[in-house]
C-alpha cells in the first residue's frame, strides 16, 4: 500500500503535515487505523530507533520524528473502536528524587510510544513512594528510572527497594549518562540501557515480545 510507504517517508523525514495528511487519505482509503499504526507509524518509528542506535541521527532528529508520529497518532486514535489497538503493554517512567533531568527519559518515552506501548510519565525528582502509587495505580509491566546525578543513584536502589512487593510481577529498568550494567546489577535491576532505542529493544526482551 503506496501510502503507508508515503505516511513512514513523511515520518522518517519529520514531517508532521504530510504524516497527518497521509493518515486522513489511508484512512479514506478504507485502511484500518490498527493497520496505519503498527505499518507506518510505529514501523517507522522503529526504523527512527535503529537509526538513532548506530548513530545515523541524533536527538534533534529523533524528537522531531516522533512530534511527527504523534500527529498521525491524533488522527488515528479517535477512530480505533474501543480498545482495538493491542498495546505492548504499559510502561511508568519518571526520574528519580533529587534529579530534574528529563530529556533522556523524554527520549525514551517517545520511543517506546513509538513501539506501541502505553507510557505513563512521572516526571522529575519523582521519589520511591510515587513509583510504588503508579505501579499499584497504573498495574504497568515495566518501571523505568533514570537519573544523570551520580549524587541521585542511590535513589533507584531506593526505589527499588520500595517496589519490593511488586517484583514478582515488574520489570525494571535503569538508565542515564552515570549509569552502567556494573550499578543495575548491583543495585537488583532488571535492566539497563545506554540509550533511548536500546531501552526499547531491552524492555521487549524482558517482557519476551519481538
Amino acid at each position: 500500500m503506496a501510502i503507508l510507504e508515503e505516511i513512514k517517508e513523511a515520518l522518517m523525514a519529520g514531517n508532521a503535515n504530510k504524516v497527518r495528511e497521509g493518515v486522513n487519505k489511508a484512512l479514506e482509503e478504507g485502511i484500518a487505523p490498527t493497520t496505519i499504526i503498527n505499518d507506518a507509524l510505529i514501523a517507522a518509528m522503529n526504523v527512527v530507533g535503529i537509526k538513532f542506535k548506530n548513530n545515523e541521527i541524533y536527538v534533534p532528529e529523533v524528537l522531531v520524528a516522533a512530534r511527527a508520529m504523534h500527529a498521525g497518532m491524533e488522527v488515528v486514535k479517535p477512530m480505533l473502536a474501543g480498545d482495538s489497538l493491542q498495546e505492548k503493554g504499559t510502561m511508568v517512567i519518571g526520574t528519580v528524587k533529587g534529579d530534574l533531568h528529563d530529556i533522556g527519559k523524554n527520549l525514551v518515552i517517545m520511543m517506546m510510544e513509538g513501539a506501541g506501548f502505553k507510557v505513563i510519565d512521572l516526571g522529575i525528582d519523582v521519589p520511591a513512594e510515587k513509583f510504588v502509587q503508579a505501579v499499584e495505580e497504573h498495574k504497568p509491566q515495566v518501571v523505568g528510572m533514570s537519573a544523570l546525578l551520580t549524587s541521585t543513584m542511590m535513589q533507584m536502589k531506593k526505589t527499588i527497594e520500595a517496589l519490593a512487593a511488586y517484583r514478582d510481577r515488574i520489570k525494571i529498568i535503569v538508565g542515564g549518562a552515570p549509569v552502567t550494567q556494573k550499578f543495575a546489577d548491583e543495585i537488583g535491576a532488571d535492566g539497563y540501557a545506554p540509550d533511548a532505542a536500546s531501552a526499547v529493544d531491552k524492555v521487549k526482551e524482558l517482557l519476551g515480545i519481538a
